[in-house]
């Protein structure tokens, strides 16, 4: 069915101009001045349209968690909130390791997904940091590429390997990083609110001093090595400095760490308990700074759902985590984009073909002859975060009862609308 989206604004170079879109058989097929007849048509006045953000770091916990999310869940989650590619990490059980492994969690996929997912496979079997996996047939399989995340590979001589290996194949190397003999059994930042709270706290240096030791690696071997949810001003000046010297290095920011500090958790509650934690007012600073400058290349959300019962318990017991892709854009936009901290323009970029060049993929583009894979942006809605109105199965979120501006209202994935707020929708 042909679709046309009437008197949408869009960006060409800097700036927003009203335009309408004709899609047909799934792809752009116009972008122009001139009003198309179409089977169906959507009146998209005061609307913003960018292309579908790309989220390259969630966690669907299907197979094996599927208390916590689904792929389904979790897809229509992503959709609500504009996204329409994401990448799976593979702390699922089973860890997507091998062949088999891989293709049963690609099947899943196939059968649930409303949005596109492209599942990571694991650098070590099980991920427990001992044998490197066969990476030269998990990327034929098309696995987006490697990580062990939620767990930091400990022994450098491993990592050297993976790198090896991966530089061979032309595969990156993605990675949580972590050194866990500096973690000491902390749960949040180690800094005054542990220290007032009487909680073990976590230090910076536990994060950088493996960005350091990795991108050093990636310098010796030419492997694309990538950082997950940079949290530390001392992490951001390493990276900034291998970028200098011209090591293959990109790195993610999440929008927890963008707008939150160790100064918001006041009370003992596990909704505030991400892994890495809540930095200090430096490190935030830090994290806004290295955005601008292209030092951290885009924002991902670490989507990490978790069942009420669990993040009920406290700091200490609650497992680590917070869900993100249906709070992200609003939350970026009100924060960063309306206090003038960064254009709309270039939080779009954050969101779309910026992590989309990471590992090269088709996507994050709004131009003629590619699919039609965009999301509608109402800049103008004000509402209120309630996480019991989640599509996720995780309700897990710090940011209940924020105010904020700015939401989806419309997403489509190859022309089809997978996700759509009621606003002026008919048929011509």
């Amino acid at each position: 069915m042909s679709l046309l989206l009437k008197n949408v604004q869009l960006f060409e170079k800097e700036e927003l101009v009203t335009r309408h879109i004709y899609i047909d058989q799934g792809v752009i097929q116009q972008i122009t001045t001139e009003e198309k007849e179409a089977e169906e048509e959507v009146d998209c006045s005061g609307l913003v349209v960018s292309p579908g953000f790309v989220d390259i770091h969630v966690h669907l916990r299907e197979p094996g968690a599927t208390d916590k999310e689904t792929i389904a869940t979790g897809s229509e989650a992503a959709a609500k909130g504009g996204f329409t590619t994401i990448c799976a990490m593979p702390n699922t059980r089973p860890v997507p390791d091998n062949a088999e492994n891989l293709q049963y969690v690609q099947k899943l996929i196939q059968e649930h997904s409303v949005v596109n997912v492209l599942p990571y496979a694991s650098i070590t079997e099980r991920q427990v940091g001992q044998q490197l996996t066969p990476m030269n047939q998990l990327k034929e399989m098309e696995a987006v590429s490697f990580t062990d995340d939620g767990v930091g590979v400990q022994s450098a001589d491993q990592m050297l390997k993976a790198m090896e290996r991966a530089s061979a194949i032309n595969a990156s190397i993605v990675a949580h990083c972590e050194d866990n003999s500096l973690i000491h059994g902390g749960v949040i930042h180690e800094g005054h609110t542990s220290k007032e709270l009487g909680i073990p706290g976590i230090p910076s240096v536990c994060e950088s001093v493996q960005i350091a030791r990795d991108v050093l690696l990636a310098e010796a071997t030419g492997c694309h090595y990538h950082v997950c949810h940079v949290s530390t001003k001392e992490s951001v000046r390493v990276i900034r400095d291998a970028k200098r010297a011209g090591i293959p290095v990109t790195a993610e920011v999440t929008p927890h760490h963008l707008l939150l500090t160790e100064n918001d958790i006041t009370e003992n509650n596990g909704m505030f308990k991400m892994n890495p934690p809540l930095r200090s007012v430096e490190d935030r600073k830090a994290l806004r700074e290295g955005l601008l400058d292209g030092t951290i290349d885009c924002i991902a959300t670490d989507h990490a759902p978790h069942t009420e019962d669990e993040k009920q318990q406290g700091l200490v017991k609650s497992p680590f985590g917070i869900v993100g892709l249906e709070t992200a854009f609003s939350l970026l936009y009100t924060n960063l984009v309306l206090e003038g901290v960064c254009s709309l323009k270039q939080l779009l970029d954050w969101l779309t073909i910026t992590p989309a060049n990471v590992f090269g993929l088709t996507a994050g583009e709004l131009k003629e002859e590619q699919a039609a894979s965009l999301v509608l942006l109402d800049l103008n809605h004000t509402y209120q975060i309630n996480r019991h109105e989640f599509v996720s199965k995780g309700k897990n979120t710090p940011f209940h009862g924020w105010t904020v501006t700015g939401a989806p209202k419309m997403t489509l994935l190859n022309g089809k609308i997978v996700w759509k707020e009621e606003f002026s929708y008919g048929k011509a």
